[in-house]
Order: C-alpha cells, then structure tokens, then sequence
C-alpha cells in the first residue's frame, strides 16, 4: 500500500493546519488494521492494477467544476489509454462518478452530478471551507467541494474499492490536491470536543442504513464547528404514507434499510439533536436514467428493483425510492 502512504504524506500536514494533528496516532493505528492485506480478498487484483496506474504520469489539465471531473494530457497516446482503461476497468463496479480520466469516460452508474445539482445551490459557499463527507464511495464529490473552493475536503467509507478508485482519479487529478480518503467508517474517527473543525459535514445516501439513526445524527454534529451546516440527503416517504417506514426484509432489493421517515419526521430527528434553521430543500424521485447498469457497472440497478408493472413502487411493494436533502446548522 505505498501508494497510500504517499497519499498520507500531504494529509497529515493537512490535518495539522486544520487543527487536528491529535488525530494522527488514532487514525494510524485504524488504518494499519483497515489496511491489512486479509482485510479483503480482492486486495490482491486491486492493487497491481493501482500499480499501473501510478506509472502513468498525472494529468497537465484537470476541471472539478462539470459534470465529469476532467483530466487530461496533451501526449497520452492510444496504447497508454487501452492500458488505463483494462486497469480501470479492474475497479468495477464504478457506482459514483462520471469521470473522464485521458480521454476514458467513466460511465457509472449514478449520475452523481445530478445529486450535486440538486445539492449545491443550497449551500453556503464552501469557498475557504474544511468539509467531511460521510460515505464519501469513489469521493466523486469531494472534488466538486473542492471545484467549489473548499479548502480541504475528507472523505470517509470503509470500503477499500472505493478507496482503489479514489487512489485511480487521485493521482491523475492530482496528488497535492487536498481531498483525502480514510477507509474508515464514521465510529472509527476519533471524538473529542476539538474534533469540531469542519465548516460542512456531508451524510449522503447513508442515513437509511444506520441501525440507529439519531446516533448517526449526532455523531455527524460531533465533527461541526459551532455554527456550521450540516447537509443531509437521504431515502424519505412521501407523507401520505405515514411518518416512517421500517422495511420488512429488504427494500428495492436492499437488505441494509432499518428506518425511512417521512420528511416531516425526519425534520423532527434533526431538531430533537439539537440542530437549528433544519429545513429540506430538495425531494426528488429516483429515476432510472439517473440510476442505471452501464459499462462500468454491469450489475443489477434500480429497473431491476422497481415493480415492473409500476415503476412508482419497488419491487416490494413499497414506495420508490424518494431522497430529500436536508440542511440544518448547528446552534453557535
């Protein structure tokens, strides 16, 4: 795993200027063991195929402000790009993206872009910002932030495809760029009061798979300055079906969704944590040309998990999927 400890040589000195260098000895010893070569099988495959790609030189032009983050080079000739692209493709399943790496679009299957749309004219300027982002997957949107002007972004997943793929986009966007990936989960960051150093702290697509909800919640308001926004985006049911669904077995086909409120509760949720100004600013009905089996993705996505008959349900019976994004600020 040299290549991420190269990653960590900047990232230390980052955490520093952000004042959290207390973290370094906890998250050194988190990562040895989320790091360890029998922590998953795929290792392996992964990183002689991260390995190829670091022999590539980084990119001359990079754009974080389109739809697909962008990099390319003057001379990358079509040899050097069939090798990229049989590496890259080493990393399926790509589910957060698009990217565009040497002329290679990265067609995944969420148009995370469209999320970000929705997203973004919400937000108070991330110019200047420390940002965490909470289920960060490939970190396509870490550098949106930074594309933004967030002055350092960090994404957490414990997934290490993620953390391959990252790596991948990481070292051709640009390694001294300050987005940072910890293949860590939420639990695994170290609390304490001086933790509170993040501007804007990001919970996308993870709250619906949290046994306990309302410790999500506060957890992700551990790690926000005092006054600072909290931006939330999750499964929700329209209100005429109540205030909250808990799934039976799975939900569109997942097996990971304990609890789906309604908008209106879960404005509750938010306030019963102590947060102020919580308001939804988006709701947005999940469609199949933003979630869908592509090159990259070849797998089962969501026409798979709608009823057939009527695309307005899964293929449980249950509503579909529905997201709302809330925004709320923690009191000064």
């Amino acid at each position: 795993m040299k290549h991420y400890h190269l990653h960590y040589s900047f990232f230390w000195s980052k955490l520093e200027e952000a004042r959290l260098g207390h973290w370094q000895n906890a998250l050194e010893a988190a990562l040895e063991t989320a790091l360890d070569p029998d922590a998953n099988g795929n290792l392996p495959k992964w990183l002689p195929a991260l390995e190829t790609i670091m022999n590539f030189p980084p990119s001359d032009t990079i754009c974080l402000n389109e739809s697909a983050i962008k990099a390319r080079s003057q001379q990358f000739s079509e040899t050097n790009r069939t090798e990229l692209t049989q590496a890259l493709k080493t990393f399926m399943p790509w589910r957060k993206g698009p990217f565009e790496i040497e002329g290679i679009y990265i067609d995944t299957e969420w148009h995370s872009d469209w999320k970000w749309d929705r997203v973004s004219p919400h937000l108070s300027s991330l110019k200047g910002r420390k940002v965490l982002d909470i289920g960060c997957g490939s970190g396509y949107h870490l550098w949106r932030m930074l594309g933004e002007g967030a002055e350092f972004a960090l994404g957490v997943d414990p997934g290490l495809l993620f953390m391959t793929q990252f790596l991948a986009i990481k070292h051709f966007v640009g390694d001294t760029l300050p987005a940072y990936f910890l293949p860590l989960t939420l639990e695994q960051l170290p609390k304490t009061q001086l933790s509170e150093a993040f501007d804007t702290v990001f919970s996308m697509g993870v709250l619906y798979h949290r046994r306990s909800p309302i410790d999500h919640i506060m957890d992700l308001k551990r790690y926000l300055k005092p006054g600072g926004e909290l931006v939330l985006e999750t499964l929700v049911i329209p209100e005429t079906r109540g205030q909250l669904l808990v799934p039976k077995e799975r939900y569109a086909q997942m097996n990971n969704v304990w609890f789906i409120p309604s908008v209106k509760e879960l404005a509750h949720w938010l306030e019963k944590c102590g947060f102020k100004n919580v308001r939804c600013v988006d709701l947005d009905q999940t469609s199949t040309n933003e979630q869908r089996t592509t090159e990259w993705m070849n797998w089962n996505s969501l026409t798979d998990f709608l009823d057939p008959q009527d695309s307005n349900k899964t293929i449980e019976g249950y509503s579909a999927p529905l997201r709302a994004v809330m925004i709320a600020n923690k009191p000064s």
